[in-house]
């Protein structure tokens, strides 16, 4: 892998309101972590998600704020069906593509 090479963080297999704010210490760990990267791009892969809630949203939401606070975008792959339709439900799918 270069030094350039985009690595995703995961997300668990739920992610709901008992464990959205584990969620987002997690990605806002890895958001700090990564500000001395020359990556522009943090890449979250949610494949894993299968139980959530709205506060899945809020969540990367939440990520993407603090991935734009240090001059990066926050890019979303492996959207589960169900999870893809709400975020588009609730107009914010298109928030999170690069």
């Amino acid at each position: 892998m270069t030094a350039n090479a985009l690595q995703a963080s995961v997300l668990p297999a739920t992610v709901d309101h008992a464990s959205a704010n584990a969620c987002v210490a997690m990605l806002s760990a890895e958001i700090a972590r990564s500000t001395n990267s020359a990556n522009r791009v943090m890449a979250v892969d949610i494949s894993a998600v299968q139980h959530f809630d709205s506060s899945a949203l809020a969540v990367l939401l939440q990520a993407r704020r603090e991935a734009l606070s240090v001059g990066k975008t926050l890019q979303v792959t492996g959207w589960p069906q169900p999870l893809e339709r709400l975020a588009r439900l609730y107009g914010v799918h298109e928030l999170f593509a690069v």
